[in-house]
């Protein structure tokens, strides 16, 4: 529900006008207390995603989660945008091999995303590339504004269209560059904390899983240097992390293997699942 103050910025809205639009909004959405048995309830008619590696399924109890957002970072050629390809394909297989039977919603900030790996990933599962390439809605985002506004076309297309995931790639790259300096840096965390709630909003609106990918800065700390394996950590700050459901660190393993570590989760223990990039997608890591 909007705030009060939002409902009045518009024009020929009184301040009894806007207390009528609020009461009538709680009387369609209930927003009030419900007991722990239906939140139980509504938690076991949540889907999981497959990532395409077992391991790291098993890792996230069951694969990326639907209605919340999944964060993944790390350094550069770790997997991110490899696996979010990837989930792009599995999220439209049937509930019963691990999709959602949906469509994809890819926002590409770096201009990585391609269609042959789409393609790739479909052969390996047995799907019309041209069906799923058909079923992936992707656009480029130029600027933090422009990103912002994707996410309201977004949300008129998932009320047309069954949608399984939303995919922003990466979702910080944009901010490093509009804003710059400390003197922004208040302006850039409230126009991100912003954008990360209308991503929270579409989740839980529209029961899609998001996934969002984050970059890394090193950690200047020398004591942090000094008693940390990783002195690199994922940029956002405080906002990005709590707007993150689930946080996933990704990091280089031997040869074509990566590291998936639980970062941070409500309810998944900390763990560590090794997967590989290949061709055809992420899959179980190969000797």
């Amino acid at each position: 529900m909007p705030q009060k103050k939002n409902i009045l910025a518009v024009k020929g809205i009184s301040d009894i006008k806007a207390e009528k639009v609020m009461a009538e909004c709680t009387k369609l959405v209930p927003m009030g207390f419900t007991t722990a048995v239906a939140y139980d309830l509504a938690r076991k008619e949540i889907i999981c995603i497959t990532t395409g590696a077992r391991e790291v399924d098993k890792l996230l109890g069951g694969g990326i989660e639907t209605g919340s957002i999944t964060e993944l970072f790390g350094e550069f050629r770790c997997g991110k945008t490899q696996l979010c390809h990837t989930l792009c394909v599995t999220c439209q297989l049937p509930i019963a091999q691990g999709g959602a039977e949906g469509m994809a919603l890819y926002v590409d900030t770096e201009g990585t995303f391609r269609p042959e790996r789409l393609r790739a990933v479909a052969e390996r599962y047995n799907l019309d590339p041209e069906d799923v390439l058909a079923n992936v809605a992707c656009a480029r985002a130029f600027n933090t504004d422009h990103q912002q506004q994707l996410l309201q076309q977004a949300s008129a297309m998932m009320a047309e269209n069954h949608f399984a995931i939303i995919v922003v790639d990466s979702a910080t790259a944009l901010y490093r560059t509009d804003y710059s300096g400390r003197n922004e840096l208040a302006a850039r965390q409230v126009h991100l904390g912003k954008f990360l709630r209308s991503l929270t909003n579409i989740a839980e609106e529209f029961g899609v899983a998001v996934v969002v990918t984050n970059q890394v800065v090193a950690n200047v700390d020398g004591s942090a240097q000094m008693y940390q394996a990783d002195a690199k950590k994922p940029i956002g700050g405080h906002i990005m992390a709590h707007a993150s459901t689930t946080r996933l660190s990704l990091r280089k393993g031997r040869g074509e293997q990566r590291i998936m570590k639980v970062y941070d989760s409500p309810c998944l223990p900390e763990g560590e699942a090794i997967f590989g990039i290949y061709e055809d997608g992420v899959g179980d890591a190969r000797d």
